[in-house]
């Protein structure tokens, strides 16, 4: 990265650089660089380029183009060997006097440009041609204009140049910088291309917002693994996954120990209109909490895009109940509908908070009171939000406490002045979080097979279920709190993305994706059983394989080697030669010999326990009975 002015008197601060995608650990990415930084004075930037820098690596400091020829803008030499630059900052400041109070609040505009380490040195001739083509296509300098901004570019390395500019023209009117480091990005495409530098990825919005070099010095200052900022996308994104609804989303936020400001309507009253996230730790010098919008962490985090996500997808938001076990239906109904117990307060609230739920309610009501309900039965929707096929359950199928006569001797304890205490265990047994798991890597098969058909036919349709796979990886690596998974999911974000911020239709596979990462979210951190978490983890690497051919297809390079990597980061939890071969099918009991579990990688509560010092159980080798299923009616 280009080194950036410093001292009290230079007042930098880096524009938005969501353009920006390099990185070291990226292969393929990142060059050639062009990052745009503001600042209010000219005088200190230029000494700085013109200087020996902060570890003497600027060597012959020199202007290659600008407005007029290098030549007549070169700062002249002094008797005693040093520069004179009063004439330069006085032909770059002078349009700043035509416009007064009307000028920007920062108005000098510095674009660093580098290209990569193994792309050949460019000549001093080539460089200038770079920075003409960047102020051109920023529309700062266009060719011809002779009424443009004032600009120079100097060169002091052999794979970098500086361009500095002030942002007045000489007509007395101000330049439009608006969205400017996406244009750079287009410069830099065609820079390229040209010059048959390391091709880069576009400017198209997938990218996360990067942590700045501050937040990164200080993250090393303090003891952090990372920057805030990363923290929070990751725990932000994680809510958002296993949200369906705001409230919800913000409650997980603050359970997960993130401070959480709403920003409020200006013009209607109460109307929440953004949000803010904040770590207890990370504090200002001023001794406050440093915030950050949902913006400044993705562009897909913002409130208004959180909202796209859950508002009109009213299928999509409740669990269907198609392709689920009849063992995980009757846990997330039994788990739900005491959860909504302890929240209700009369049979009208409970039945209520059932249908905000997403559920398929039934009432039963009484032969002599008509108006009077005595029973009530719970149904997961299929995919179309129907009933076609759905498994209902009573409440006395689900726990004996769970019965509405139960229920209703409850409330009347509560409102006889009694509290009523909210359960704290969710009740789920070994077996049913394992099947939680299965479903899940089921989930992940069959997204997996619906992807592969659609790459033939209609690539775009596959978009959704891209989407929803960074859900199922947030979800499952705070499951489970395996490193390798929170990597992949930090990792795979980009690739999970709609170009230019796009909210993508609904879909089967996405909305059995989401369906997924919510099913983890139930099971929670309480999985002993390493093995229904690899049968995840093998399902999940056939589908971030299939993800990363399918931006290959589409020649998106930065999302496919944005999967890809999330891929390298599980593949250690899979141990053996045949990797990328596809995953096996059926419950866990049927992993091959061949699958080791990387144990080592999983907190110590989460490893197998011991069989009792036997030989562990044989997977069953007849195939098992088909199950029917009996549709009661409610009583």
């Amino acid at each position: 990265m280009p080194m950036l002015p410093r001292g009290p008197s230079s007042g930098w601060t880096t524009w938005p650089t969501s353009y920006v995608s390099a990185s070291p650990d990226s292969p393929g990415q990142g060059w050639l660089i062009g990052k745009v930084l503001r600042g209010k004075r000219v005088q200190g930037l230029i000494r700085y380029l013109y200087g020996p820098g902060r570890h003497g690596e600027h060597r012959d400091p020199h202007i290659v183009a600008g407005f007029r020829s290098p030549a007549d803008l070169e700062p002249s030499m002094t008797t005693d060997g040093s520069r004179d630059f009063r004439r330069l900052d006085g032909l770059l400041t002078q349009p700043l006097a035509l416009l007064g109070d009307r000028n920007y609040h920062k108005p000098v505009w510095h674009l660093s440009v580098r290209s990569a380490p193994d792309d050949p040195v460019l000549t001093d001739q080539q460089w200038a041609e770079i920075a003409g083509e960047m102020m051109s296509r920023t529309g700062l300098a266009p060719d011809g204009d002779l009424d443009a901004v004032r600009w120079i570019a100097v060169r002091h390395a052999h794979d970098h140049v500086h361009i500095v500019a002030t942002l007045a023209r000489t007509d007395g009117t101000r330049p439009e910088v608006w969205n400017d480091g996406y244009r750079v990005r287009d410069a830099c495409r065609a820079v390229e291309e040209r010059y048959g530098l390391r091709r880069t990825a576009p400017a198209d919005r997938t990218a996360s917002r990067r942590p700045k070099r501050g937040e990164q010095e200080k993250a090393m200052r303090v003891g952090r693994d990372e920057p805030v900022r990363s923290t929070l996308r990751r725990r932000v994104a994680t809510a958002a996954a296993g949200a369906r609804t705001e409230d919800e989303f913000f409650t997980a936020l603050r359970e997960d120990g993130v401070l959480v400001r709403l920003r409020f309507s200006a013009r209607t009253a109460g109307q929440v209109t953004g949000y803010a996230v904040a770590l207890p730790d990370d504090l200002a010098p001023s001794g406050g909490p440093i915030w950050f919008g949902g913006g400044k962490l993705a562009g897909d985090l913002t409130l208004p895009s959180l909202r796209r996500r859950w508002t009109p997808r009213p299928v999509s938001r409740s669990l269907s109940g198609q392709n689920l076990s009849a063992r995980t239906i009757r846990a997330v109904l039994r788990t739900t509908v005491r959860r909504v117990a302890d929240e209700a307060q009369t049979v009208d609230d409970f039945l209520r908070r059932l249908g905000e739920e997403g559920f398929l309610v039934r009432s039963r009501f009484s032969q002599t009171r008509p108006d009077q309900v005595t029973g009530y039965a719970v149904a997961l929707p299929d995919d179309q939000g129907g009933d076609e096929g759905a498994v209902w359950f009573s409440g006395g199928r689900l726990a004996d406490d769970l019965t509405l006569p139960r229920l209703c001797r409850r409330w009347s304890t509560t409102s006889a002045g009694k509290s009523s205490s909210a359960s704290t265990d969710d009740g789920l047994t070994a077996e049913e979080r394992q099947a939680f798991y299965d479903d899940a890597a089921r989930a992940a098969a069959f997204a997996t097979a619906q992807i592969r058909r659609h790459m033939a036919t209609a690539p775009h349709a596959a978009q959704d279920a891209c989407w929803a796979a960074s859900d199922v990886l947030h979800v499952a690596a705070k499951a489970t709190g395996n490193r390798h998974l929170r990597r992949a999911a930090d990792s795979y974000e980009r690739a999970a993305r709609a170009p230019w911020g796009r909210i993508t239709r609904p879909s089967p596979a996405g909305n059995t994706l989401r369906g997924a990462a919510r099913l983890l979210k139930l099971a929670g951190a309480h999985d002993r059983n390493t093995l229904s978490i690899l049968l995840l983890v093998s399902h999940l690497l056939a589908l971030l394989d299939t993800v990363a051919n399918l931006r290959q297809l589409q020649q998106r390079q930065a999302q496919a080697e944005a999967a890809r990597r999330a891929a390298r980061h599980l593949s250690p939890l899979v141990a053996g030669p045949d990797r990328h071969r596809a995953p096996w099918l059926g419950s866990a009991a049927e992993v091959p010999s061949s699958f080791q579990p990387a144990q080592h990688d999983f907190p110590a509560p989460w490893a197998p326990a011991p069989f009792g010092g036997g030989a562990p159980p044989q997977p069953r080798t007849t195939p098992a009975r088909p199950r029917t299923v009996k549709h009661s009616p409610p009583r």
